[in-house]
């Protein structure tokens, strides 16, 4: 794959699509920090069970992005939205230097609203 994605940001995107089980084992795992020996005494299976479930999950996850790509294309997103950002504040930055236009201003405000609002949607 080319980017590599963290297993959350990838859970985010395609959890919904694993198994009930395989969800909640990359949870115990990865946001509860629970090793694979406390995750499997809490599920009554071994460790290799454990370790297979989430073995399994994670190919599933870069599997699905590999097809999809949807969290490329987020990420992708939401660094053109940062860019767009950072021009509407050189624009701004510029028109109090040179022009003063209120217009300019305005705009310019707009766009870094209207790029922060998509970004933290």
């Amino acid at each position: 794959m080319a980017k590599d994605f963290s297993i959350a940001l990838l859970m985010d995107f395609y959890g919904d699509l694993l198994t009930e089980k395989q969800r909640e084992f990359l949870e115990y795992y990865y946001n509860e920090d629970l090793s694979l020996a406390e995750i499997a005494l809490n599920e009554g299976i071994t460790r290799q069970g454990v370790r297979d479930a989430i073995k399994r999950a994670e190919r599933q996850l870069f599997g699905m992005e590999e097809r999809l790509s949807l969290a490329a294309r987020f990420e992708d997103m939401k660094h053109g939205l940062e860019d767009i950002i950072d021009c509407a504040d050189a624009v701004h930055e510029h028109n109090k230097r040179c022009g003063l236009s209120r217009e300019i201003n305005e705009a310019a405000a707009r766009i870094s609203a209207t790029a922060e609002r998509l970004i933290n949607a």
